[in-house]
């Protein structure tokens, strides 16, 4: 509650709320207008349907009377759609003209008009239904007498056609049910394409009737069924997202080659690797069975996603084992293949040609991206700086050679950066450069969950709520960026994930009951608030620390990527030292005073063990440079400060412990600089 109230105060000293920002919509609307009124939400709540042919307005109708009902208290009278034939005075008013299809560049635009009596959707297709449903219900306002919909009027469609969100179920498995849950959750941030990762090195994660061997032997026996796999496409579909599959060849195989050595560019024993990273084990791209085995997996997988794209990978082939192979050296000699790349190119249009006879056009990574892959293929930019790449200079190339392609340099969210690094990031880049035509083939971006450090218990903290900021981008205007607002809208639809089934939240506190065998966690619950886990690539360096079946229950993994806590005091900080604003001063200090206390909080756990003896220098550290500096504020002097004690407890501060970070570092350090500049005296941080 004390956090809550923190960021209202924030949020309101600062100006960030106007009426239209009282709204938390995620994604904004292309067209908002807001009027006075309002239509009070009662018992005699009715939905009207111009025709009821659409099983997805039928689901989301229930659906939303079922969230509304939740939210509100209120007892429905009604708690079904009708046909507007069945029923007179319908309280909100649906019409929309024909049933969507889940291809790119289908119509999702809707209106949303609401009156002190009435409320009425109209769309072309009953996607853009869906979608509206989802905005009415994010607009539910209340005061103390009632709950009640804001006069509104709502022109509103997506800014691009393809947004979408990777799900890595190789590298950890993720039950039906998470996936489920997720699916709804990116259907109330209006996302519509659901990529899924299904093997690499660490598994192959489908049911093969043809080659069973596949998930027999590279499994561990965690895989889906193709029954589950078709109920699953199913619900998306019913969601609006389309679903598209991801095998990945000819690299990230080692599970594929577990179970078909016969396969291998290398003649040796594979087993499902364990550990992270990029290994050797490569497909043969010279041996015939290899492109039988795809063919008929292909197939196989054809008739589960009916959708236009599928994904082949094709991405971090070093092509090691082909360089050790005489017989693939000999066939690239042959057949005039100069280099890896050449091969690999080989490779890919042979499985081209496979996927254009099964009546699917082929998706990949952007090292597919080559001379002679028909422009039908979709290419999926994803290196940039961390890669020692242009970010999204792939995304501009394909476009200027006339491939359809989608941005997710930027967006890979398991790097756990906070939501401001990935909102910011346009999927059609700045200075581009590119004529109208060839943006247009720019047609939107995925974020990315790779599951090398999560499981079904975290995952949800890592997709969500940072992934609906994203999702903001791909929908909303690219002048809707202001990250003050886009925190304070955040806010409220996190919390309202957790209806959808969204873990989030709730599963901080599982895991902290856990390391501290259910004693009093409130201590670990703040220094959660202001420690993140460390990012990029700097936890499981390497990918040897954390293997597949290690722990993942760890104070790292009840981190966020947005520390709430730190969110706050760094932007009162910045303030306090531009304006010398007096009540963000004594709100730094109200703040400093609940660090202090963390130290003591940290003794109500009364029973210690290996894991809170790991954690406890995060408390002491934070505690004693918290003293310090309210030491300081409170006397504006640095008279009686230790200035080597200071300093020490700066740097033990500084530096990373059980794989997080203390997220105001540069704030404390730059309040540390101002009073001793403001006192005369020199202090040396770096």
């Amino acid at each position: 509650m004390k956090n809550k109230i923190l960021l209202l105060i924030y949020l309101y000293s600062f100006g960030c709320f106007s009426q239209n920002e009282n709204l938390n919509l995620m994604p904004w609307p292309q067209e908002i207008t807001i009027g006075n009124s309002k239509l009070v939400i009662n018992p005699e709540f009715k939905i009207a349907i111009n025709n009821k042919n659409s099983k997805r307005i039928d689901i989301a109708t229930t659906k939303f009377l079922r969230r509304l009902s939740g939210r509100t208290g209120v007892f429905f009278e009604n708690g079904f759609a009708y046909n507007t034939s069945e029923i007179k005075n319908a309280t909100l008013e649906i019409t929309y003209d024909s049933i969507g299809k889940l291809e790119i560049y289908e119509d999702e635009s809707y209106t949303l008009v609401i009156s002190k009596d009435k409320i009425k959707i109209a769309a072309t297709t009953d996607i853009g239904v869906i979608y509206a449903l989802e905005t009415l219900l994010q607009s539910v306002s209340f005061n103390e007498e009632a709950y009640f919909f804001p006069e509104i009027k709502i022109n509103d469609k997506p800014r691009f056609t393809w947004r979408g969100l990777m799900i890595d179920v190789a590298r950890h498995f993720q039950p039906i049910d998470v996936l489920k849950r997720n699916l709804d959750a990116m259907a109330a941030v209006k996302m519509n394409v659901f990529h899924w990762h299904l093997t690499d090195d660490q598994g192959f994660r489908i049911e093969s009737k043809t080659h069973p061997k596949l998930h027999q032997l590279g499994s561990d026996g965690l895989y889906y069924t193709q029954n589950q796999i078709k109920e699953l496409v199913q619900y998306a579909s019913d969601r609006g997202i389309r679903v598209i599959p991801e095998i990945d060849v000819p690299g990230h195989a080692t599970a594929i080659l577990a179970a078909y050595p016969e396969l291998a560019s290398k003649d040796t024993i594979y087993s499902v690797e364990r550990f992270a990273g990029i290994f050797n084990p490569t497909l043969d791209p010279t041996n015939e069975k290899t492109y039988i085995v795809l063919a008929d997996l292909f197939k196989e997988m054809s008739q589960l996603f009916p959708y236009k794209y599928f994904h082949i990978g094709g991405d971090e082939n070093k092509g090691k084992h082909w360089n050790e192979n005489l017989k693939i050296q000999q066939f690239m000699m042959k057949h005039g293949l100069e280099t890896n790349h050449d091969l690999q190119t080989y490779f890919n249009i042979r499985l081209e040609n496979i996927l254009s006879k099964l009546g699917k056009s082929i998706m990949g990574w952007e090292e597919i991206m080559t001379p002679k892959m028909p422009t039908t293929a979709l290419i999926h930019s994803w290196k940039g700086k961390n890669e020692g790449m242009p970010a999204g200079q792939s995304l501009i190339n394909a476009a200027k050679k006339g491939y359809n392609t989608i941005l997710s340099n930027g967006y890979y969210i398991d790097l756990m950066q906070p939501a401001t690094e990935h909102y910011l990031i346009d999927p059609l880049p700045k200075n581009n450069n590119l004529t109208a035509t060839e943006k247009k083939l720019i047609l939107g971006g995925e974020a990315t969950m790779w599951s090398e450090l999560v499981t079904p218990l975290t995952i949800d903290s890592r997709i969500w709520p940072r992934t609906a900021a994203i999702a903001e981008r791909f929908w909303s205007s690219s002048s809707v960026n202001d990250i003050s607002n886009m925190y304070s809208r955040l806010e409220n639809v996190s919390f309202r994930l957790e209806e959808l089934g969204i873990t989030h939240i709730k599963n901080r506190d599982v895991i902290l009951r856990n390391i501290t065998n259910n004693q009093n966690i409130e201590a670990l619950v703040e220094l959660t608030k202001v420690y993140e886990p460390i990012k990029i690539y700097t936890r499981n360096k390497g990918g040897i620390e954390y293997k597949s079946y290690s722990p993942f229950t760890l104070f790292a993994d009840a981190c966020t990527a947005d520390a709430i806590d730190a969110i706050i005091f760094n932007d009162l900080v910045k303030d306090f030292l531009s304006t010398k604003n007096v009540s963000s001063k004594k709100e730094i200090l109200i703040i400093l005073k609940k660090w202090a206390n963390n130290a003591n909080l940290f003794t109500q756990i009364k029973k210690s063990n290996p894991i809170l003896k790991t954690i406890e220098p995060l408390s002491k550290n934070v505690s004693e440079i918290s003293e310090s500096l309210l030491s300081i504020i409170e006397s504006d002097s640095f008279e009686s400060v230790d200035f080597l004690k200071l300093k020490n407890q700066y740097f033990k501060l500084k530096n990373p412990i059980v794989d997080v970070e203390f997220a105001s570092l540069n704030s404390l350090k730059k309040l540390l600089e101002y009073y001793s500049l403001k006192n005369k005296h020199q202090i040396e941080l770096n």
